[in-house]
């Protein structure tokens, strides 16, 4: 696969919660130089990464999170969040699932909740985050069809803050039943180009991943 092939899925993250505007800046301007499909940051960052990219002809997307990373609260402060990321510039939202409802059954609960901050997206990109690490494989098969029938455009494995990011046996299991048109979002860990390469040929059609860049740069690849 080509580089820039591989570039073109990532939403080049730094979520961090001692991340400064600085270092905020340089993940712009790397996401910028190497096309990435976004830059995903803090909330509080959304609208000075979209002031500053955007006269830019080579800008990327902004991606920002709600609900993070533990997902609990609750499905009105999920949508206030979505909506006021949304009006300060952000054209993708990643929302972390109430895992504690999956695992009580309210399957109905958690669909509407998804519905909810989909709407309050205002026909932004919002991508579904489960945090497979704490998901039974029965848990993990059930957000496939909640996610499917929702009105969201992904499903993704991990915040990156809990016990493991995403593993090739996640991804193939969510192509495996994931409804035709959505998209499968593999993050946390992607320690290799190898690795990365493997998720999208497991299905997995975006990478939420801090180490691409620097391992195209040959620079130490820590982080998400």
């Amino acid at each position: 696969m080509e580089i820039k092939t591989l570039l073109s899925t990532v939403d080049h993250t730094l979520l961090k919660p001692e991340s400064t505007w600085e270092q905020i800046r340089e993940i712009c301007e790397d996401a910028m130089a190497y096309h990435t499909a976004t830059v995903c940051i803090p909330a509080c960052y959304v609208a000075a990464c979209k002031a500053y990219m955007q006269d830019r002809a080579d800008k990327v997307g902004v991606c920002t999170v709600i609900g993070f990373p533990t997902g609990y609260s609750t499905t009105q402060a999920k949508a206030f969040e979505a909506a006021d990321a949304v009006q300060n510039g952000a054209d993708e939202i990643d929302m972390v699932i109430n895992i504690g409802m999956l695992r009580d059954g309210r399957d109905a609960d958690v669909l509407a909740e998804i519905n909810a901050v989909k709407a309050a997206c205002a026909g932004r990109t919002l991508k579904v985050i489960i945090e497979t690490c704490l998901l039974t494989e029965e848990e993990k098969i059930r957000m496939c069809d909640i996610v499917s029938r929702s009105d969201a455009d992904y499903i993704k494995t991990s915040t990156g803050f809990s016990t493991a990011g995403a593993t090739f046996e996640d991804v193939a299991l969510m192509k495996a039943h994931m409804a035709p048109g959505k998209g499968i979002k593999a993050a946390g860990g992607i320690a290799s180009l190898e690795d990365a390469e493997r998720f999208l040929e497991l299905g997995a059609t975006r990478l939420g991943t801090s180490r691409i860049i620097k391992l195209i740069k040959k620079e130490e690849a820590t982080g998400y």
